[in-house]
Order: structure tokens, then C-alpha cells, then sequence
């Protein structure tokens, strides 16, 4: 094969390391910005120049071959630092530039994220925020990722996680349901009331509550089984059946206080402090990589600003 006809499948090669990382071609399409036809096409131009097969299409996903599998192992390490190397020069400049790629949960993104992308965006005319929405843990560096907003316990000892703000859980309620059912006065009493809740697997649900001084609790915990009329994965969709009066919800607090602050909900149990139902910190996290272009640490000390404060009124 003539060098010229080698050169003119560098991107070829580059499509089908994303191909492998993506495991599909609609998504690697995606991941590229371009047709799921024009990525089939490029990967049947590169095996016919290679001779072999390279991949293996299913109706559902597509699998490397060994030989194709071998071709990105071998190649995907110049492409990385093909990648930094042309990041560095252009952080050179000291001006932020190009594409960050976030992955962050639907409701917080759009209470919480949103709003504050509008500042970032306009101090930065160079950078443009490429923003998932979904609920689903991605794999970063799989997919593709610069970065996740996550609700975690603690740090992932996985990536290099940076705190945004601390969060908590609450139980609320709407007056006219407390005046039809009646106010719990503790956590044992929500097994007599109407409920809406996250759904966990196919575990039969239950509310945990430690009871709590402030912010500490002791060491007096209860666990209660409920049941209500609604189970939702997305905190918004809980919050709208509490207002509509379908029974008492559990929301991360970010989604329960402007309501909280119209009154046009309750916040229940102050005594008690739900626990293992939502996480109590906000992070942003990204894949351990020896350099962090520019535009990504710019959108990170923007994001550790933005939240110093905790979560927008």
C-alpha cells in the first residue's frame, strides 16, 4: 500500500478507536458528530484497505474482531497524545477554547446547573458545554466524558473528584394532604400515609431516618416500610404528585425548596434526617489524565465558585 493511501486512513483508524469505546455505531456517530451511515462507511473503507475484518455487527451492537481489537490497542495511545499535545499548544495561549463534555443528572441540571451556565458561557465566548442530561452513571472515559456533576457519599476514589456543595434529603407534604391524612409526628407514622418514592430495584421500599441534632445524628435509626400510589425515578415528577396532594414525598432538597419557600409544601420530621435515600454531597469528577485541557478547568473552578454558596434559590 502506497504511503499516501496509508495517510488517508489516519481517520479511519481514529473512528474506529471511538467505535471501540462506544460499542455501538449510532453512539459512536454521536460521540463524533456525525451520520451513523458515514461511520459504517469509514469502517468498511478501513477493512477493505486492511484486507481482514475488524468488527463484528450484531443487531444490537457491534463487537471488535481480534484483529480490529489488536488495531486499537495499537493505535489508541498516539491518538491520546496526539489529543494532549495539540491541547497543550492551544492552552499556550492562555485563552479557554473548545468542547467540554458533562454528564449530569436531569432534575439538578435543570434547577440547579442550567441557570448558572449562562455566566460561564459568556466569560468564556471560546468554549462551548456539551450537557447529557441523564440519570444513568456513564463511564467517562468510555463515553467520552470531560466531566460529571454526581450526588456521591464521598470522593470516587476512581477519578479526581472536586466538592461543589453538601445536600440532604427532606420529607414533604402539602397542607391540604396533611388536613385530609393527618402530620407524622414520627417515621413509624408513614406506614399509614400515602408515599412517593425513588425506586430501588425490585426491593419492596422503605425510608431509613436517623434521628438527628442539627446536622448530627445520633445513634438511634428507624426503617420504615411505605407504599404510595407513585414511584418515580426523577425527583421533579415526585415533587409535582406531592403538590398535586398524591402523599408525602422524599426529595433531595435542591428540588423541594423554592416550594418549601412559597409554602406551597411542608417540610416534615425535622427531627429525623432521612438517610441512604439521595446523597449528601455534590462533586464533579473527571478521569485521571496527566494534562486537564484548559477549558475543563476553567468550567470546574467556575463550577466550585457558582456552589460555594450552595444551591441557587
Amino acid at each position: 500500500m502506497e504511503t499516501q493511501k496509508i495517510e488517508e486512513l489516519w481517520t479511519h483508524l481514529y473512528w474506529l478507536t471511538v467505535l471501540s469505546n462506544q460499542g455501538s455505531f449510532t453512539g459512536a456517530a454521536a460521540r463524533l458528530g456525525v451520520s451513523k451511515a458515514a461511520m459504517s462507511q469509514r469502517v468498511a473503507e478501513l477493512e477493505r484497505a486492511a484486507g481482514v475484518s475488524l468488527v463484528q455487527r450484531t443487531t444490537r451492537s457491534v463487537r471488535l474482531t481480534e484483529a480490529g481489537q489488536r488495531l486499537v490497542e495499537q493505535t489508541r495511545g498516539q491518538f491520546d497524545q496526539i489529543a494532549e499535545s495539540f491541547s497543550n499548544v492551544r492552552d499556550s495561549a492562555g485563552v479557554a477554547r473548545g468542547v467540554v463534555r458533562v454528564t449530569a443528572p436531569v432534575a439538578l441540571s435543570r434547577q440547579q446547573l442550567l441557570p448558572r451556565l449562562a455566566e460561564f458561557l459568556r466569560a468564556n465566548p471560546e468554549v462551548r458545554v456539551q450537557l447529557e442530561l441523564s440519570d444513568r452513571l456513564v463511564s467517562l472515559a468510555s463515553e467520552g466524558f470531560d466531566l460529571a456533576i454526581r450526588h456521591s457519599a464521598s470522593a470516587p476514589e476512581t477519578h479526581v473528584a472536586t466538592a461543589l456543595c453538601k445536600t440532604e434529603s427532606v420529607i414533604v407534604a402539602t397542607h391540604a394532604y396533611l388536613r385530609r391524612r393527618g402530620t407524622p409526628t414520627s417515621p413509624r407514622d408513614l406506614s399509614d400515609h400515602s408515599c412517593l418514592f425513588y425506586p430501588r430495584g425490585q426491593e419492596s421500599p422503605v425510608w431509613t431516618f436517623d434521628k438527628a441534632t442539627g446536622r448530627k445524628a445520633s445513634a438511634e435509626s428507624v426503617t420504615v416500610p411505605i407504599d404510595g400510589p407513585l414511584a418515580a425515578n426523577n425527583s421533579e415528577a415526585l415533587r409535582q404528585g406531592a403538590l398535586d396532594g398524591l402523599g408525602i414525598a422524599l426529595l433531595p432538597d435542591f428540588s423541594a425548596q423554592q416550594e418549601l419557600r412559597a409554602r406551597k409544601l411542608v417540610r416534615l420530621l425535622p427531627d429525623w434526617r432521612p438517610v441512604g435515600a439521595f446523597a449528601e454531597q455534590l462533586f464533579v469528577v473527571r478521569p485521571y489524565a496527566s494534562h486537564v485541557p484548559l477549558a475543563v478547568s476553567t468550567f470546574v473552578a467556575y463550577l466550585r465558585h457558582a456552589f460555594a454558596d450552595g444551591f441557587a434559590e
